[in-house]
């Protein structure tokens, strides 16, 4: 497994374009800002998702899980109704209109805050950071807050200082759980309104076995600040792989059909702590028919105890 750790870094700040890929090449390996913890446990199995986060609750009665249930069914049942629906109308042909984007995450739309959940590394006793997620003036979702390096002495925590947004696990009728398809795709489309910093776009790919857990497609979200909308549009191409923080030897192209959450996170090091505010209006999907290429970075045939997987 590499030792680069996943950052970001301050630049220009414009939107995608296939000659910036250099650059952004450059900045995998000058890496500046990080925005994850050291903690690394190389284990053959893990016990838990969360690979040693998980916050310890407490669970309700049975009682009150029959109550909530039978509270909850009502709704259930309907959103199967809907899924049935949905599968006897599909059609690919109609569906996907090459050049059209098709909108998964409106902030717009009711109720569209519950579907993410913001932590920091406070919120694991790691760090002071601080962050929200609420709507903003213009009716758009706002991610806001501030973002300290300062870590907690503790001799185990080397690093810290970030904030994430992501949406909840995708989840079918009856608490199914489930993935996003998004096969028929090969761009990302966003309207947003940064700050001028740099954030991390996240496309988690929990896979069944306890290896694929982590795995995580990134991406840098260049913001240029300022009282203008951007329109950003991302190939899924471009996107590459990480574990636990750590860029990958080994790399290849998304599952689509994986993809259980979304999200962006936010890192400070050095001169790079304070405020930061990534206004998103919406993020959507699109078919390029321009675009054919498959995955953007160049890899080579080694021995397999060589590259991490």
């Amino acid at each position: 497994m590499s030792v680069l750790r996943l950052c970001t870094r301050s630049c220009s700040n414009h939107i995608f374009s296939s000659t910036y890929l250099p650059l952004l090449q450059a900045q995998s390996v000058a890496l500046a800002n990080c925005i994850h913890t050291t903690a690394i446990r190389s284990t053959f199995w893990e016990k838990e998702k969360k690979s040693g986060y998980n916050t310890k609750i407490t669970l309700p009665s049975r009682k009150e899980l029959i109550v909530e249930g039978l509270r909850e069914l009502k709704e259930e049942i309907k959103l199967w109704k809907e899924e049935m629906k949905e599968k006897l109308e599909s059609d690919p042909i109609l569906v996907y209109r090459p050049g059209e984007v098709d909108v998964v995450f409106n902030f717009k739309e009711d109720n569209a805050l519950d579907r993410w959940v913001v932590t920091t590394d406070a919120d694991h006793r790691e760090g002071k950071s601080i962050a929200k997620l609420e709507l903003s003036a213009a009716g758009a979702g706002l991610f806001h807050g501030s973002v300290n390096s300062e870590h907690v002495k503790d001799g185990v925590i080397k690093r810290t200082g970030y904030a994430n947004i992501r949406t909840k696990r995708v989840r079918r009728s009856f608490k199914r759980e489930s993935a996003f398809d998004w096969t028929q795709y090969n761009t990302l489309v966003m309207k947003i309104r940064g700050d001028g910093r740099n954030y991390l776009i996240n496309l988690h790919t929990e896979g069944y076995f306890d290896l694929q857990w982590n795995d995580v497609y990134h991406f840098v979200l260049f913001t240029r600040g300022g009282p203008h909308w951007q329109m950003v549009k991302i190939p899924f191409s471009k996107f590459f792989l990480s574990s636990k923080g750590r860029i990958q030897d080994r790399q290849g192209p998304i599952r689509l059909d994986r993809v259980t959450h979304f999200g962006f996170s936010v890192g400070a090091k050095k001169h790079m702590d304070g405020p930061f505010r990534l206004e998103i209006e919406y993020v959507g999907l699109e078919f390029d028919p321009n675009h054919n290429e498959e995955f953007a970075y160049e890899m080579y045939k080694t021995d397999k105890y060589i590259a991490a997987t």
